[in-house]
C-alpha cells in the first residue's frame, strides 16, 4: 500500500470512522447491488481485458477486486487510509492500492511519471461528489492517462425522484430537495461533518475541460430506488428485479432522473 500523504480532508476522516463496518452495513443492500451491476456492465465494456486502469475513491475495494478478476490491472486509490487498509487486506496481491485524495493527484502523477500511462480511469458511487472543484483533479488525472483513454465517473444525480418520494414519506421534505442545492451541502457520517456538492453535467464538462470531452451519460437507478429505501426494498427482490429491467431501457433517455449518473469522458490531446 503506497501513501501520497496530504492533510486529511473531512470526508476522509468520516470514511476512516466507518471503514471497519462499511461492508457489513452496505454490502447486503440489494438496491446497491442492482446499481453496481449496471455500472460494472459499462466498466467492462469501456476497459478491455488487460487494460491498466486507476480507480478514484475505491473505498473497500469491491469494484477493483471484481475488475481484477475480470482480467483488468487496477491501481485503487482512496483518500481514507482506513478504507485502503480494508481494501488491501481484501484484495491481496490482485490489486495495487494507494492512499491518495482526488485533490492530490498531482503528487500521485509525479511519483508515477516513469511508469506507462493508464488505459483508463473510473470512480463509482459518487466519490468525486466529496470534491467541490474538480478542475485540479481533471488536470492531474489527465497526466496519468493516454490520449483517447476513457474516464468513467459515477456522480449523484440532481433530480432523483425515488429519493424525493422516500424522504417525503419519512416526513423529511428538506432532505427530499437537497440535491437541488447549489454549492457545498452539509453531510455527516461516522460522527464527522463534511460536505458534498451535487455537480451538474455542464459543471463537470467545464471543470474537466480541456483535458476531457464528454461522450455519453447514462442513468443509474432511475427505477431502482436509492439506498434511502433500504432495508425495505431488499425484502422485495421480485419487485427490485422488475425495476432493474426497467432501468436498462431508461438509462439513456432518462439519465437525468438517475440516483446516480455515469458520465463517460475521453482524454483529449490537450
Amino acid at each position: 500500500m503506497q501513501a501520497f500523504p496530504a492533510a486529511p480532508a473531512p470526508a476522509a476522516k468520516a470514511f476512516d470512522a466507518i471503514a471497519p463496518q462499511f461492508d457489513s452495513k452496505f454490502k447486503p443492500w440489494k438496491s446497491v447491488e442492482a446499481q453496481r451491476r449496471s455500472i460494472r456492465r459499462q466498466l467492462v465494456a469501456a476497459f478491455p481485458a488487460g487494460a491498466r486502469i486507476i480507480e478514484i475513491g475505491g473505498g473497500t475495494g469491491e469494484d477493483a477486486l471484481w475488475l481484477a478478476d475480470q482480467g483488468r490491472v487496477v491501481l485503487m486509490t482512496d483518500a481514507s487510509p482506513a478504507m485502503v487498509a480494508v481494501a488491501s487486506a481484501k484484495c491481496g496481491e490482485k490489486v495495487e492500492t494507494a492512499v491518495a485524495a482526488a485533490e492530490d493527484f498531482g503528487e500521485l502523477a509525479a511519483r508515477l511519471s516513469d511508469e506507462p500511462l493508464f488505459d483508463g480511469a473510473y470512480s463509482v458511487f459518487a466519490g468525486l461528489n466529496c470534491v467541490s472543484d474538480l478542475t485540479v483533479f481533471g488536470r492531474d488525472i489527465a497526466r496519468l492517462m493516454r490520449e483517447r483513454a476513457p474516464l468513467m465517473v459515477v456522480m449523484f444525480g440532481t433530480c432523483c425522484l425515488g429519493e424525493m418520494a422516500v424522504e417525503c414519506l419519512r416526513g423529511r421534505p428538506r432532505q427530499a430537495l437537497r440535491r437541488f442545492r447549489r454549492g457545498d451541502v452539509a453531510a455527516r457520517l461516522g460522527g464527522f461533518d463534511f460536505s458534498v456538492r451535487y455537480h451538474r453535467g455542464r459543471d463537470l464538462e467545464r471543470m474537466l475541460s480541456p483535458w476531457f470531452k464528454l461522450e455519453s451519460r447514462s442513468g443509474i437507478g432511475i427505477f431502482v430506488p436509492p439506498s434511502a429505501a433500504e432495508p425495505w426494498i431488499s425484502s422485495h427482490p421480485r419487485l427490485l428485479k422488475i425495476l432493474e429491467t426497467l432501468d436498462r431501457g431508461a438509462s439513456r433517455p432518462f439519465a437525468v432522473l438517475g440516483d446516480h449518473i455515469l458520465y463517460r469522458f475521453v482524454r483529449t490531446g490537450a
